[in-house]
């Protein structure tokens, strides 16, 4: 494949990327466009040593921290797309983040595209939960059944900014805090303190209202056989509260992604 069409292969990615990392379609072409030049001015600036694709996202990368292309960022109303709302955060948690979340990159990958440490890499990705959190505090519902992970998980949430509605021990007590106040982020345990599922609750749940769900569990091969909502997201225990604290932003990113998502945007 020619250089060209290796770049041409990878542009709608970039132009996703950037984007979601400037908050503004117009800013983040900028970006790509001075990437390009500087690609053709000098090829050997590509390093294909992790890919194509990752030499491509670190060469922009490089780009878009040595040109003040995208400085002035003003603060964006709650009621725009999240990707504009991702402007809000940190550079470089901002860059982990989406480079994570949003283009499916592994851990050393970031490391290698934003020239830094997987140890770097970890921590700028709490620090984007933490941030992002801020930015799309929600209410939210726990189910747990162990006493002290429930404390920690609501701990947790409410120190990144979100209102706990209630913590649940059963299905029918996860049920009834729902009604009571629909929730915007449920975290479940699978396995309950009466033998029921908190995966039953879930799906119930779902049938009335939609909601981004982290479930977050010992037993994760039950959630990988029985019936599960989809997009869901899983984690096992034991957890690490920065993993919780970055699961629980991004699916809450995508969910009111999806749903803010245009036609245009879609097909970028």
């Amino acid at each position: 494949m020619s250089r060209s069409q290796l770049v041409a292969e990878h542009l709608p990615l970039l132009r996703r990327y950037s984007r979601a990392l400037t908050g503004n379609q117009a800013s983040g072409d900028a970006y790509v466009a001075a990437m390009l030049e500087a690609l053709l001015q000098d090829p050997s600036l590509l390093d294909e040593s992790k890919g194509a694709r990752a030499g491509l996202f670190r060469l922009f990368t490089k780009i878009w921290n040595s040109v003040a292309i995208n400085e002035n960022v003003d603060v964006v109303p709650l009621h725009v797309r999240p990707e504009q709302r991702l402007s809000n955060i940190t550079p470089l948690p901002r860059q982990v983040f989406l480079l994570l979340s949003l283009e499916g990159f592994s851990e050393g990958e970031v490391a290698f595209i934003l020239d830094c440490d997987i140890k770097d890499v970890r921590q700028y990705s709490e620090m984007a939960g933490r941030e992002l959190a801020a930015e799309i505090a929600t209410d939210v519902l726990i189910i747990e059944d162990e006493t002290f992970i429930a404390m920690d998980l609501e701990s947790l949430v409410k120190n990144l900014g979100h209102n706990v509605i209630g913590v649940a021990r059963t299905h029918k007590d996860a049920v009834e805090i729902a009604r009571r106040k629909t929730p915007g982020l449920i975290l479940a345990d699978i396995q309950l303190a009466d033998g029921s599922s908190g995966l039953d609750a879930v799906n119930e749940m779902l049938k009335t209202f939609e909601v981004p769900v982290v479930f977050i569990t010992a037993y994760p091969e039950r959630f990988l056989t029985g019936e599960r909502p989809e997009p869901a997201f899983l984690i096992s225990k034991p957890f690490q509260p920065a993993m919780v604290s970055a699961v629980a932003s991004q699916a809450l990113f995508f969910q009111r992604n999806s749903r803010n998502r245009t036609p245009r945007a879609a097909a970028l």
